[in-house]
């Protein structure tokens, strides 16, 4: 997703409906918890409190 969208930031939550997954509070936890070791990594960009947007 943020390969396709290099410029849009992403809520948690759309990601999951985007691609399927379920929305339930502990796999929205999941993901957060990924993303941010992405954000801490360089990759990603945390823009704001769950919403996440890839590093330009």
């Amino acid at each position: 997703m943020f390969n396709e969208h290099p410029g849009k930031v992403f809520r948690v939550r759309d990601l999951h409906e985007h691609l399927g997954l379920p929305t339930d509070e502990p796999s929205i936890n999941v993901t957060c918890s990924r993303l941010g070791r992405l954000v801490r990594q360089g990759l990603l960009e945390q823009p704001g409190r769950g919403r996440y947007q890839k590093r330009t």
